[in-house]
């Protein structure tokens, strides 16, 4: 029994699960301010251009129940609540508009975050060379030398 939770503390531990568990949490508060974003801003402009249609309230009754009258029902959820089946397809489209805004949000970040890291890395200046081979021996030697110290052949000039 004390190997089965030791196991499971291993786990639990490893860095790629705790990390996991962080970016769901953050994920979670991250789509409740997309999700104002979308419909605390966004989607009020969208009804403005599109004459007050408020995307998530729009909804098509596909099948009434008998005896009940659904005039002047305004969302799908009061349809549902009175027995009706509805087809609500600004939900969707309010879900697709979030999903586009959120990867977009996303992207923005990545591209900040990976533009912020490189500028804290000093960029590696590659050293002029010093040193060449000597054809003749392989050892090496001085750049600018003419002949080799180990071999004394005349090195040709490249």
């Amino acid at each position: 029994m004390k190997k089965f939770f030791k196991e499971f503390k291993d786990f639990v531990m490893r860095g790629n699960v705790v990390d996991l568990a962080v970016a769901v949490i953050i994920g979670g508060a991250f789509q409740a301010i997309v999700n104002s974003l979308i419909n605390d801003l966004v989607m009020p402009f969208i009804g403005l251009i599109t004459g007050g249609i408020n995307f998530a309230d729009q909804f098509v009754v596909l099948k009434a129940p008998q005896g009940v009258d659904l005039t002047g029902v305004v969302t799908a959820a009061d349809a549902t609540a009175l027995g009706a089946t509805v087809w609500a397809y600004g939900s969707f489209i309010t879900a697709v508009i979030n999903f586009i805004v959120m990867a977009f949000v996303i992207f923005l970040l990545v591209k900040i975050i990976n533009k912020a890291q490189s500028i804290g890395k000093k960029e590696e200046v590659e050293e002029a060379q010093t040193t060449k081979k000597c054809p003749f021996c392989c050892s090496e030697i001085d750049i600018e030398a003419t002949r080799c110290p180990h071999c004394t052949s005349e090195i040709p000039e490249e």
